[in-house]
């Protein structure tokens, strides 16, 4: 039984997500990834000026001829949303701005008639939604982020995203979204996006980002529970340093402003490639 509560919660994020779909951002996500995937059609012989890429080798070797594979813009997409659920996502508001955030993806793929589907992971994959189409879908979907509690803390950015190449084997447009407090997943980004149209949506809270000089400070770790101590007198402390995120298709959204701004700008830049 869901809770008046959440059913208020869920009802506002829905307003909030339909009117920026709406005004904003439905023609700049069609322009953004519609034509981006492709299916295979047909196989005809290769005339001069065939892209060499597309020869199938297989028939070429049978018939003593080249033959190229056709293909056909789809008519659907199909949209995954990979949700960072550690405890570190706990921090400030970020995971209110995480729940919007995934709600505005989720209505602008529905909007579209695009199927949408979803992980939530920590250091494992807790839950796997697999993709459907529908207002009703889209709201169980919302319904899973903010009603979800992880039975683990911490954070593994390289099994979510081998559990979604293993399970999801059609070309899919991915929003990994995570603060990417993680490390060891670069090349399981490489592959990832190889396979797929991947987008890296990076959640920052400024007070994260950088400890400030002239203190002693003693941190726990929200993920291990671990405390350290910072000995911060003289220089301040970057926390980003390590972060590589060698992308394209990358987002970086702070908590203290809009979230809309960088994901129209992010849909632009994607209808003008």
């Amino acid at each position: 039984m869901i809770s008046s509560e959440l059913v208020k919660k869920i009802r506002h994020i829905e307003i909030k997500s339909n009117k920026l779909v709406e005004e904003i951002f439905s023609g700049e996500y069609r322009s953004g990834f519609r034509g981006k995937g492709i299916e295979f059609e047909d196989i005809r012989q290769y005339y001069p000026g065939d892209d060499i890429r597309n020869i199938d080798w297989n028939v070429t070797a049978r018939h003593n001829k080249a033959f190229v594979k056709q293909f056909g813009e789809e008519r659907e997409l199909n949209v995954f949303l990979l949700i960072d659920m550690s405890h570190s996502n706990s921090f400030g508001n970020k995971m209110d701005l995480i729940a919007q955030l995934g709600a505005t993806l989720a209505f602008s793929a529905n909007k579209n008639n695009d199927k949408v589907g979803m992980i939530l992971f920590t250091d494992k994959v807790e839950k796997f939604v697999p993709s459907k189409n529908g207002r009703r879908h889209v709201l169980s979907i919302i319904e899973n982020i903010l009603n979800f509690t992880p039975k683990e803390k911490g954070t593994n950015l390289a099994k979510a995203l081998q559990y979604f190449n293993r399970v999801e084997k059609k070309r899919s447009v991915v929003f990994l979204i995570s603060d990417f407090l993680d490390y060891g997943f670069e090349k399981d980004i490489k592959i990832t996006s190889n396979h797929h149209d991947l987008v890296l949506v990076r959640i920052v809270d400024r007070a994260e980002e950088k400890i400030p000089s002239g203190a002693i400070f003693t941190f726990e770790d929200l993920e291990s529970s671990e405390t350290f101590i910072l000995d911060n007198i003289k220089n301040e402390f970057n926390t980003q340093d390590n972060l590589v995120l060698s992308i394209k298709n990358y987002i970086n959204i702070y908590t203290d402003e809009d979230y809309v701004k960088p994901l129209k700008q992010f849909f632009k830049r994607r209808s003008h490639r």
